[in-house]
């Protein structure tokens, strides 16, 4: 495999090679359409771009056209009018999905030349997920110093893998493993984000050689339900955007021979280390890593300007071999009653307790500030809250946490899940923990999906763990009411169907089965409009649960 230096992929040189697939781009078209969009835009006088294209192949384009009209680009996380707004006296032009399309701003093309790998420069935006938003610039060269480090470290394991990603391009992790490394290694990549793990499994079982690009989010919902002996081929799993549990890390290890290769790094750093085997974090070649005074990781890199050290809030412990632990955040450390709390120290501890699959704290306010948990529950953590109740399950890990710290730490509010909501770049911010501990326990189903057959409404739903409804129904065995599944049934109806207003009675009304927190549910609608009568049906795993006839009539005013 011939390498490309990032700074020449605008020359001739090399082998022409596939780029990405469906549709399918080879270099030579990709080199033609960047060349043409660099002459556009310097006919329009286009100095600073934005871009956000969720085509991978479409923002490779993109970025070396700008970067060969020397423009400056800029990376939102997102096109939010807030986003938009922010950035508004930073951009000339928006090259979006649904603005400025690549082919109508293209002109007779520039000729190729090398990139100047100190004035190319490229904006990135944080997630926001530690406060707001900021920007962070990159020259060429500390991109081009990144991409050959990885492919010094894993070229040889990768080969000609195609490399398959579910995370988004806009953001550093992303960019660099979906798009820059593959286009310089000349591997050809899929253009789209793949988010969901039979997406993931469809695309990888088109290819005889690939490699996965994910998050902590995805390949912690990758279940038995997969075609494991197919997925085994996977030349190497990526993982970034947030630590992943042991238990994620080992069954996919049980499954397809090897346990992901997590990368350490942010928007601000890049890379700072890898890891794989253990818990120790080894540090990316060239990079220096010291401590200050409180004890937080500082990094000298190649990745980032020449002579700054980049002072983080990561708390770390180092080996005798120079690899080293996270400790935590040093910003997620707050004062209850003037005495300073660990998150993360309390979230660790929480971990070790088998009925936890991953947990965050944050603080609750009120007349006195507490800490409140939002946790996921593991599959012995779901047996326990079903088989004793919200109540015993809260007290069991408060107790298991009292080992731990003082009663003031102890969280008092509790928001039970299956799975916390990190999003696809795995990242879960703490303004939105709080605002979950906040909010009120759900009241209604989650839909998972639905759709219409025939004169039937098919609607597949979850139970909320922490169903509001549970409380004192029964408090040491929670039930779904019969009157909720009713009023569920009445309003997913509603939403679905040109039903009469007014309510009128039930006929018919069986209960076969008890509806437990966490259980799936299947729900088939159909209405009667002649006979005014809504027929509904709630099923779990195959068996019947309830049914019914909600009788409706039409407002008699």
């Amino acid at each position: 495999m011939n390498w490309i230096p990032l700074e020449h992929l605008l020359l001739e040189q090399g082998p022409n090679r596939q780029v990405t697939f469906a549709p399918a781009l080879d270099r030579q078209q990709l080199r033609g359409q960047a060349l043409a969009l660099a002459a556009g835009l310097q006919a329009r006088g286009v100095k600073r771009v934005a871009i956000y294209l969720e085509d991978a192949g479409e923002l490779a384009i993109a970025l070396l056209g700008a970067w060969r009209a020397g423009a400056s680009v800029l990376l939102p996380a997102d096109l939010q009018p807030q986003t938009r707004q922010r950035w508004a006296a930073d951009v000339d032009l928006w090259i979006t999905d649904a603005e400025a399309p690549l082919a109508e701003l293209y002109a007779d093309p520039l000729p190729g030349t090398a990139l100047d790998l100190d004035l190319t420069r490229l904006s990135l935006c944080t997630s926001g997920s530690s406060g707001a938003p900021k920007r962070i610039d990159k020259t060429l060269r500390q991109l081009a110093n990144e991409v050959q480090a990885l492919e010094t470290l894993w070229s040889a394991d990768l080969g000609d893998a195609c490399m398959i990603g579910s995370v988004a391009t806009q953001h550093i992790y992303g960019l660099l493993f979906r798009v820059l490394w593959p286009l310089c290694a000349g591997r050809p990549f899929l253009r789209r984000q793949l988010p969901f793990t039979e997406d993931l499994q469809r695309h990888s079982r088109e290819h005889g050689e690939f490699a996965w690009v994910t998050s902590p989010a995805l390949l912690k919902r990758m279940g038995d339900n997969l075609d494991w002996a197919a997925m085994s081929a996977v030349k190497r799993v990526f993982s970034s955007g947030g630590a992943l549990p042991e238990q994620a890390a080992s069954q996919l290890a049980e499954r397809i021979g090897q346990r992901p290769t997590e990368i350490l790094g942010s928007s601000e750093t890049g890379g700072i280390a890898w890891r794989q085997r253990d818990s120790l974090w080894q540090a990316f070649a060239d990079i220096r890593l010291s401590q200050n005074t409180e004890g937080a990781l500082c990094i000298e890199s190649p990745y980032l300007p020449a002579g700054h050290v980049e002072h983080t809030a990561d708390a770390a412990e180092f080996a005798n071999d120079g690899r080293f632990t996270l400790l935590g955040r040093l910003d997620r450390i707050v004062k209850l009653e003037e005495k300073r709390v660990s998150l993360p120290m309390l979230e660790q501890a929480l971990l070790e307790h088998p009925w936890v699959q991953d947990v965050r704290l944050g603080v609750v306010q009120g007349a006195r500030a507490s800490l409140g948990a939002l946790l996921a529950l593991s599959d012995e953590g779901l047996a326990a809250l079903q088989t004793g109740g919200r109540r015993a399950l809260t007290e069991q890990l408060r107790q298991h946490l009292s080992g731990h710290c003082e009663a003031l730490a102890l969280p008092r509010r509790w928001r039970l899940l299956r799975q916390l909501p990190f999003n696809s770049q795995g990242k879960l911010p703490q303004a939105q923990v709080e605002s979950l501990l906040q909010a009120p326990r759900p009241k209604v189903p989650e839909i998972v999906s639905q759709g219409q057959e025939g004169d039937e409404w098919h609607l597949q739903l979850t139970v909320p763990v922490d169903l509001a409804f549970f409380s004192g129904h029964f408090p040491t065995a929670p039930v779904l009411p019969g009157v909720v599944q009713v009023d569920w049934a009445l309003a997913l109806g509603q939403q679905a169907l040109p039903l009469p207003p007014r309510f009128a009675g039930m006929e018919v009304l069986k209960f076969q089965q008890l509806v437990r927190p966490g259980d799936p549910l299947a729900l088939t609608l159909r209405f009667d409009a002649e006979r005014g009568k809504l027929h509904f049906a709630y099923r779990h795993n195959g068996k019947p649960c309830s049914s019914g006839r909600i009788l409706l009539e039409p407002d008699h005013a």
